[in-house]
């Protein structure tokens, strides 16, 4: 069993964060004459909501797929996760285009360039 304290340290986060998620309901240690102790069960879902942040879901996200009552569940949560990321990463290639074209653009201003305008038509007709 870990103390908050502990478990911050271990995992590389201020104590706050652990009682963050505890209060979104994502974390239930178990108490102790009134204070927070962690066990390895709670120590895994530390490190897995670490992950999931990593990969781009919010805290409620993260509770619907600890929480879900099986696999299926949770992979449902991850195929909308990953939709996100697509969308995500298809956003920011545009953005490239542009800051690319930008950066190689032999017009004086690029904001003036018949080129830079056809992309911005082309990427605005696609937003949404």
């Amino acid at each position: 069993m870990l103390t908050i304290g502990e478990l911050a340290s271990r995992c590389g986060l201020a104590t706050h964060v652990l009682r963050h998620w505890e209060d979104e309901g994502l974390l239930t240690p178990a108490r102790v004459s009134g204070r927070r102790q962690y066990d390895d069960a709670q120590v895994a879902r530390v490190v897995m909501i670490q992950r999931a942040k990593a990969a781009g879901l919010g805290l409620p996200r993260i509770r619907r797929m600890l929480d879900a009552p099986d696999g299926a569940e949770r992979r449902t949560v991850l195929v909308e996760q990953d939709a996100l990321l697509d969308e995500q990463i298809r956003r920011a290639q545009e953005s490239k285009r542009l800051i690319s074209h930008a950066l190689s653009c032999e017009a004086p201003d690029f904001t003036e360039c018949s080129h830079f305008h056809r992309l911005l038509a082309e990427l605005g007709s696609r937003t949404g």
